[in-house]
């Protein structure tokens, strides 16, 4: 099974790139797309409605911003697109496809750079999902948690880490909350798994010439609950072509 997350930073921008062909060379069987940027009406057009898959889409309230959406092979059981908290939901973040007792989601936590408004309000988000994510992993439901997370874990995930120790993003309380996800509570980082020594990264800056440089950050994820951990096979990040200021990441699972 193979299964893709990718910001692509407008879902109608990556696909005058050409993202559409090469998602249709990669035998994808379920795709997690976030910052769409897009209202589902606007996506009529044949590109966006690949042949043989099933698309679903939760949209932000605020036109042109955010928004995530799910490409799926297989007809899911059920879509959520809701948590319950207004001021998350109403920015179109989280839709979670379910197919027996998998749960494919596709995630995008806010970003804190533009304004300290906006950083409290990560925090928040960040406060707000760690009692949901602990009790998916009670519930007997296996997840793989796709998305933009806006997050760096360690100094492999960041090329400048030093200068960066105070950018949201980067932030020491930031990446605490990721280590009680991974050290404490279980969930698996699939690439960091697949490569322990790894240094790929998923986003780079549109400023100067930060992704000819590989100047980047890792901030793209599908963290995995621990029982999938044995069915992990390969992990890829497709830095070319360029679709983005992200990079897809790919993902095999044994079925």
């Amino acid at each position: 099974m193979r299964i893709v997350s990718f910001n692509a930073n407008g879902i109608r921008s990556a696909a005058s790139k050409g993202f559409f062909d090469w998602f249709a060379a990669q035998g994808i069987d379920c795709l997690c797309v976030q910052e769409t940027k897009a209202q589902t009406e606007q996506l009529d057009d044949a590109v966006f409605r690949p042949q043989g898959y099933q698309r679903f889409f939760n949209n932000a309230e605020q036109k042109g911003y955010s928004g995530v959406a799910i490409y799926a092979r297989q007809q899911p059981d059920q879509v959520i697109d809701r948590l319950g908290w207004t001021p998350f939901d109403r920015e179109g973040r989280y839709i979670e496809a379910r197919f027996g007792n998998l749960s494919v989601v596709s995630l995008y936590l806010p970003s804190g750079s533009s304004a300290e408004e906006r950083q409290q309000f990560k925090f928040e988000v960040l406060a707000y999902l760690t009692p949901i994510f602990s009790e998916w992993l009670k519930n007997g439901r296996e997840y793989v948690l796709c998305g933009d997370w806006n997050i760096v874990h360690t100094a492999k995930d960041i090329k400048n880490w030093k200068s960066n120790q105070k950018t949201s993003g980067c932030l020491p309380e930031e990446r605490a909350w990721l280590d009680l996800l991974f050290h404490q509570h279980g969930w698996v980082d699939s690439y960091r798994h697949l490569n322990p020594s790894g240094e790929d990264y998923t986003w780079w800056s549109q400023r100067g010439q930060a992704r000819a440089k590989n100047v980047g950050w890792r901030i793209d994820y599908q963290v995995v609950s621990p029982t999938l951990r044995p069915k992990l096979r390969a992990s890829s990040i497709h830095a070319e072509p360029k679709f983005s200021d992200h990079a897809p990441h790919v993902v095999d699972y044994e079925r």
